[in-house]
């Protein structure tokens, strides 16, 4: 019997090809872009669940409020991750990580600049998991200057794995780190990667009034980290407090498996996203597959009539109305597991385009295992019944005497069930593109938004070689030889790589004392240059000036610290910068303004800054170029020759800001580009739905269109007649879908600091949009109906 059934619906499939065409065209994508969906959910669901005790392992971070400011960083202190196993018995081991542990690295004739390297406590391969290649990871980072590297940089240094054991490589200023192991490549799937890891320094310190460490503790039992996050705030009174530490600070625990979707703190090691994401892009791929299934129940159920005959003779032959139900369902499952194979093809196909979207490595043969297989046939035949159950129940739900008759009696709680889905098909559909328009306008507000300074055509490059540094004014001076180097300025840090520390100040109060409550603000050091080539306006007083002994004792302030502290005239305040090394206070005067300029990307409110010349030759580690813009590239191989000149060792890596800036906004651009890709989907799939309904509903009416054109209908007002319905119901669905977009939008745009106001163009365009698709859908089929020859529709009826 089922074999007949499964026979019965073949051969309908093979009879009404462009129906089944329809079908299992708009469900095969619909799945392909479930599965892929699915795989990009599992993937960010398995971030750090590879360590052998990612369950008990808790990552530190600091919390930091005061009145009119707050933090929320990775750093802690660095003597927090003794204290916490000296004091309590649950933790079970700890480790601390630096993230300074980068460079130049050498072997030999070979010259790497490998950023990312950690120091690490010997503690480092106990804490976390990796499968070593060579060497032993207990005592891998037992002694100092030792380093363990990741299987691509030993390749890339000695050839080999094996070749790299016990080698002595050298970082810059010739310090010497012996190769104690090799370990398999970090995992994409990790909250931060590494190419290596080296051992503290030899009497290396720190002290609780630095929060730059990154400090994980190993509990004994994953339970023990609720009653361990009750007892921290008795651990800071009694460690920091005492120290002098005079805001409101906290310690938080962070479960390892939650940081990636989870944690929303400044100096992240690696790039997180956030679990609403996860939640939005799961719901897109059940919407997909919700419009696909809602296709078939409406073609099929719009098909009613031309199956009432054969409902009633099956039921006069002896079918029940089980057996009915069950062919039915046969067709549906039928036609469900031929998109499902077809999805498989599809979905390893896009893959390569999908992980260029996603900036994702997953492998699909790594997925489609046998189990896997298994239990994508078993959704594909739960979703097959899903979505022809009631297409089965109103088929087989015919009396037998008026379907023989081919009546089918009155249907409108059917045809309103229908007008139903395709108000939610195309509901959806306008969602999802006015959803996509917010995202790129957003995306180029951010991009064309006036930063303070003027990004364009500012190249940045790091010095490694202290001795460059110490030339810092003949290289300045041989780097303006050339007429296309506009500008030529030194900082501390560069900008646009959200990296920047806030520092501990206090401030001038209105009785001229030094007020002892602290104030923070980001520290920037810069040159007497660096206003000039960033071409920021200062809005009191001057910019520093080098040949002035004075200014060695000055500061600036940008315009957001200026309102903080209620100066309409900030010029002569003074400012406690810290102490120095005898401990006597060092106070600098304030010498000028600037405006407020973006050092952080627009996610981030422009904070309260203090600026000051470089102490030593040595803070002078960071140079900005402004180029003209004719000739670039050749402007840019003269800057290499100059640094080549300085630091013949080190490989010149450089950046623009423009794209430093840019860099910050790759999570949001490829959302825009991901939803693009996933609406012109959904808008496919509904315009498959639309064009077999119309086609199905002119193939009903030929007899009907061609008495009104023999009457003198014209061809407009048969396109009319024909798509007028589905064209209300589309208004229908644009009038449910705005309040919904708007409230969505309006949820994503709060992340970000600056941002554009959603506007009432925006879902005028979307629907607008939506309209032109569904209507040339509509009218392609609409107006193919409405030309034929009157003759040839009455003799074809």
């Amino acid at each position: 019997m089922i074999r007949n059934y499964f026979k019965t619906a073949w051969r309908n499939l093979t009879r009404n090809k462009l129906y089944s065409v329809i079908n299992i065209a708009g469900l095969a994508f619909a799945l392909a872009a479930f599965w892929l969906i699915a795989l990009f959910v599992a993937d960010e669901l398995s971030y750090d669940r590879y360590h052998e005790k990612s369950d008990r392992i808790f990552r530190l971070v600091s919390h930091g409020k005061w009145e009119g400011g707050n933090f929320d960083i990775t750093g802690t202190s660095g003597p927090t991750a003794a204290a916490l196993k000296k004091d309590y018995p649950e933790v079970e081991q700890t480790v601390r990580l630096d993230a300074e542990g980068g460079g130049l690295i050498s072997y030999g004739e070979k010259r790497l600049k490998v950023d990312d390297i950690f120091f690490a406590d010997s503690s480092f391969f106990s804490v976390f998991s990796f499968r070593f290649l060579a060497g032993n990871a207990v005592t891998s980072l037992l002694k100092p200057q030792s380093i363990v590297l990741t299987k691509e940089l030993a390749i890339n240094l000695f050839g080999s794995v094996s070749a790299a054991l016990n080698k002595t490589v050298y970082f810059q200023n010739s310090i010497p780190n012996v190769v104690r192991g090799v370990i398999d490549n970090v995992p994409g799937n990790s909250h931060f990667t590494f190419r290596a890891i080296r051992s503290f320094p030899a009497g290396f310190r720190a002290d609780w009034s630095n929060f730059y460490l990154y400090t994980y503790v190993v509990l004994k039992s994953k339970e023990d980290g609720i009653a361990l996050q009750q007892k921290l705030p008795a651990f800071v009174k009694k460690y920091l407090y005492s120290k002098g530490l005079d805001i409101k600070y906290s310690l938080e625990l962070q479960p390892l498996t939650s940081i990636h979707l989870h944690s929303n703190v400044s100096y992240e090691l690696g790039v997180n996203r956030n679990m609403k994401f996860i939640y939005i892009f799961s719901v897109i791929g059940f919407l997909i597959l919700a419009i696909a299934l809602i296709n078939y129940i409406n073609l099929t159920t719009a098909r009613a009539a031309v199956r009432l005959r054969e409902v009633a003779i099956r039921k006069v032959i002896g079918s029940g109305r089980k057996d009915l139900i069950y062919l039915f369902l046969a067709e549906t499952v039928l036609f469900t597991i031929g998109a499902a194979l077809l999805s498989l093809i599809l979905a390893a196909v896009f893959m390569p385009v999908f992980n260029q979207l996603t900036g994702k490595n997953i492998q699909i043969l790594y997925y489609f295992r046998s189990l896997q297989l298994i239990t994508i046939l078993l959704f594909s035949l739960t979703l097959g019944i899903i979505g022809g159950l009631y297409p089965a129940l109103f088929l087989s739900g015919f009396k037998t005497v008026p379907a023989l008759k081919n009546q089918m009696g009155k249907q409108s709680v059917q045809q309103l069930f229908r007008k139903c889905l395709v108000v939610f098909q195309f509901t959806i559909t306008v969602i999802m593109i006015a959803a996509t328009l917010v995202i790129y306008c957003q995306l180029h507000f951010m991009e064309k938004k006036d930063l303070g300074f003027d990004k364009n055509q500012v190249l940045t490059f790091h010095l490694d070689n202290e001795q460059a540094r110490m030339r810092s004014s003949e290289l300045r001076n041989a780097l303006l030889t050339n007429s296309a180097v506009e500008a030529v300025a030194f900082a501390g840090n560069p900008i646009g790589n959200n990296n920047i520390g806030m520092g501990a100040f206090n401030v001038e109060r209105p009785d001229g004392a030094i007020d002892q409550n602290i104030t923070l603000a980001y520290g920037l050091l810069i040159d007497a240059h660096y206003i000039p080539a960033m071409r920021i306006h200062m809005q009191q007083g001057r910019n520093f000036n080098e040949s002035l002994l004075t200014d060695s004792s000055a500061v600036l302030i940008n315009d957001a610290f200026a309102k903080k502290m209620g100066w309409a005239n900030a010029i002569g305040k003074k400012i406690q910068t810290g102490q120095d090394t005898m401990g006597k206070a060092l106070i600098k005067t304030v010498i000028g303004v600037t405006n407020d300029f973006h050092i952080y990307s627009l996610q981030h409110k422009i904070e309260p800054m203090v600026m000051q010349l470089p102490s030593t030759p040595m803070d002078k580690d960071n140079v900005y170029v402004r180029v003209g813009p004719q000739n670039i590239g050749q402007t840019v191989r003269f800057i290499e020759n100059i640094f080549k000149k300085f630091d013949p060792a080190a490989p010149m890596e450089y950046q623009f800001l423009d794209k430093n800036f840019k860099k910050q906004y790759e999570s949001e651009e490829k959302q825009g580009q991901v939803l693009l890709v996933f609406t012109l989907l959904t808008i496919g799939i509904a315009c498959l739905g639309l064009f077999g309904l119309i086609t199905f509903t002119t193939g009903q009416r030929v007899k009907e269109i061609g008495i009104r054109k023999v009457l003198g209908a014209s061809t407009i007002g048969l396109v009319r007649l024909l798509s007028t319905d589905l064209l209300k119901l589309i208004l229908f669905s644009l009038l449910m879908a705005i309040p919904v977009a708007w409230y969505v939008m309006r949820i994503w745009l709060q992340d970000f600091a600056y941002r554009i106001h959603i506007s009432w163009w925006m879902f005028a365009v979307s629907g607008t949009l939506a309209l032109i698709i569904a209507g040339f859908t509509l009218s392609f089929q609409a107006v193919k109906a409405a030309m034929a020859k009157p003759v040839k529709a009455l003799k074809n009826e």
